[in-house]
């Protein structure tokens, strides 16, 4: 009988072993390559409303800063509709590579609620990244107003309400968050009337603020900062813990008399589900580190908002938290968009 040498066998398992090996690294490259790969070609961020509101800036004033930070280009896809749902969709079932993020904002939180009849994305189920920018609520009101304080405001509202006819408030949609925030306000006054006069947008809304034809309106500091700036609108109040450096005059909710008011509007940088820690991580320090340049943070502070940062966990906490309170303000008031 033939006899086989140990030591040869050994060698030769050994070797087909480690040729078997190579093999499937060649045909597919470990995790740990492929992260350290990314980006491999240019990064689409998808924004869900048209070119020139707020959501296209904050994507637009950080693309320079992210393309320098990853290497590779990065571009802008609108795609705008439904409350910026469309945009969200496409993420949501993008292949969870990194080369298709979504700049998502604070009505992704509310749009999940008031939409029954359509695909609604849940923003939980995205991948944070970060916050990109994030800004505070004005309660504005027309300057030939006679409401000059949050105190006015209440007054008038009381007595129009007892009257019959209610204020009338715009918006840029229903489920807006401008929308909320008022039923919001109109639940802590004690459901006074008030009558929504929902736009397709901010702009014809302000219109009309401006004209007088509406009473009030909550909106972004970005958006009614060119108006109070020029003298067309009244600022009333803002819904942050401080004051807005761009409206250094004008009063918190807090210091109005309004407790327990504050309500952020947020940018965040969103991937699709199943997005690696890697890549997470990657573009999370490229978001902080555009963020942290002068130009930028000067033209996100002169439209009246404020640079982002911080941590994905953040993002993640922040969108959870707007998605419980937005979900029971729009059940409370039976508010639908379809």
């Amino acid at each position: 009988m033939k006899t086989i040498d140990p030591l040869f066998a050994t060698t030769r398992r050994c070797g087909l072993l480690a040729a078997a090996a190579l093999a499937l690294a060649a045909l597919a490259p470990s995790a740990a390559w492929a992260q350290a790969a990314w980006p491999a070609r240019p990064v689409t961020l998808l924004v869900g409303y048209p070119p020139g509101g707020q959501t296209d800036f904050a994507g637009r004033v950080l693309l320079a800063g992210l393309g320098s930070a990853l290497g590779q280009p990065v571009i802008i896809d609108n795609k705008a509709g439904v409350n910026g749902n469309l945009a969200a969709v496409d993420v949501m079932k993008a292949p969870a590579d990194g080369h298709k993020l979504l700049v998502g904002n604070g009505s992704m939180t509310i749009a999940a609620h008031v939409y029954t009849a359509l695909g609604i994305v849940d923003p939980r189920q995205l991948t944070p990244i970060g916050v990109m920018l994030q800004s505070a609520l004005v309660l504005a009101v027309p300057a030939s107003s006679p409401i000059k304080t949050y105190a006015d405001f209440v007054r008038h509202a009381t007595t129009k309400s007892k009257s019959g006819q209610g204020i009338d408030y715009g918006t840029g949609g229903v489920g807006a968050l401008p929308h909320v925030t008022m039923e919001l306000l109109r639940e802590r006054l004690g459901n006074p009337r008030m009558n929504h006069v929902p736009y397709k947008g901010s702009s014809p809304a302000m219109t009309d603020l401006i004209a007088g034809r509406l009473d009030a309106m909550f909106d972004a500091t970005s958006v009614v900062a060119p108006f109070i700036k020029s003298g067309q609108l009244r600022a009333v109040l803002v819904t942050s813990d401080k004051r807005v450096p761009a409206f250094p005059d004008v009063p918190t909710a807090a210091e109005a008399g309004l407790k327990d008011f504050n309500i952020i509007s947020f940018i965040g940088l969103f991937g699709p589900p199943g997005l690696s820690p890697e890549i997470v991580k990657k573009a999370n320090t490229a978001l902080n580190a555009a963020l942290k340049d002068a130009t930028v943070t000067k033209g996100i502070l002169e439209r009246g908002d404020e640079p982002g940062g911080g941590t994905p966990e953040q993002l993640g906490a922040l969108t959870r938290s707007q998605y419980k309170t937005w979900g029971d303000v729009v059940k409370a008031n039976n508010i639908r968009a379809d």
